[in-house]
This record gives structure tokens, C-alpha cells and sequence, in this order.
């Protein structure tokens, strides 16, 4: 198994993810969240907290 590296840093309502494949963001609170990927994936999850269920959907083209 290799290395990897993961970072996050929070700023307001957006959190900036540091990664070896570069630099990802996402915004949101504890009920739905938007994320777009070092590699640009886009991903819109939903969840209902306490509960541990959530719906992840991928956003738009790749």
C-alpha cells in the first residue's frame, strides 16, 4: 500500500481539501453538501444527521 496525503481547511461555509492530486473544495452544512474533487468530480450529497443515511449523486459531465 502506498503513501497517500490528505489536508482539509475550513473557511466559513466552504472547506478547501489538499490531497496529492491537488486541491478540492466543498460548501455546505450538515444536511446536503456540494463537492468538487481534486480530479473534478462533482458530487451533491444529502443526508439526515443523527442518523447515518445519506444519498450521494454524481453532478454534471466528466
Amino acid at each position: 500500500m502506498g503513501w497517500s496525503y490528505r489536508k482539509s481547511m475550513k473557511v466559513g461555509p466552504f472547506r478547501l481539501n489538499f490531497s496529492k492530486q491537488g486541491v478540492g473544495h466543498s460548501v455546505g452544512g450538515r444536511g446536503a453538501r456540494y463537492t468538487k474533487g481534486a480530479d473534478g468530480r462533482k458530487t451533491m450529497t444529502f443526508r439526515i444527521p443523527g442518523t447515518g443515511f445519506s444519498w450521494r449523486r454524481s453532478v454534471g459531465k466528466r
